[in-house]
């Protein structure tokens, strides 16, 4: 990586949850000067993009989102928040028995995304998740609990994108880069 000439100098907890830490981080750009920002660490995100054998359809969820009050339609998805779980295919794993009920024979890398980059260090890998047998589904929590599982063409997605059906940034990402991948 290039070095931009910005640096990190300190930073200074202000709240901490069990996902998050609220920073405020003071920074040194390349002039010399100094700012200071708020800034969100996150756990890593990891999702998949769940294809089934006619290749072009996918498996989502809608779930509910309180940040934002609402049902999103989104690839599956987690964190990597279990002790000793390191690596994201592990999570991606465990996540997509959890909450879609399939394993994936085969998980390709589709993308690195940063989703919120201006406040917070939150990135997702996003995987292509084929060969999909059914296994055991184990839902987590209340918003897991009223999610529900929907196939989606992805010959819809780019009207899907228009008006406003799909929203959520790396399942938009995840989407497009899968359709890619299978073409």
């Amino acid at each position: 990586m290039a070095d931009h000439g910005f640096r990190l100098l300190h930073e200074e907890e202000l709240a901490s949850g069990h996902r998050i830490t609220v920073t405020r981080a003071t920074f040194a750009a390349p002039d010399g000067r100094e700012f200071v920002r708020e800034v969100i660490r996150d756990k890593r995100v990891v999702a998949m993009v769940p294809v089934l054998d006619d290749g072009h359809t996918v498996i989502l969820v809608r779930q509910y989102r309180g940040p934002i009050d609402q049902l999103l339609l989104e690839i599956p998805a987690g964190l990597c928040d279990v002790d000793g779980e390191d690596d994201p295919e592990v999570t991606a794993a465990r996540e997509l028995a959890e909450e879609v009920g399939k394993a994936a024979g085969r998980l390709q890398l589709l993308a690195k995304v940063h989703q919120s980059a201006g406040i917070s260090d939150e990135h997702a890998l996003i995987y292509l998740a084929t060969e999909l047998t059914d296994v055991p589904d184990d839902r987590q929590g209340p918003e897991e609990d009223h999610m529900t599982v929907e196939t989606f063409d992805l010959a819809d997605l780019d009207a899907a994108i228009a008006d406003g059906t799909l929203t959520d940034a790396k399942t938009i990402i995840g989407l497009l880069r899968a359709r890619d991948a299978l073409a």
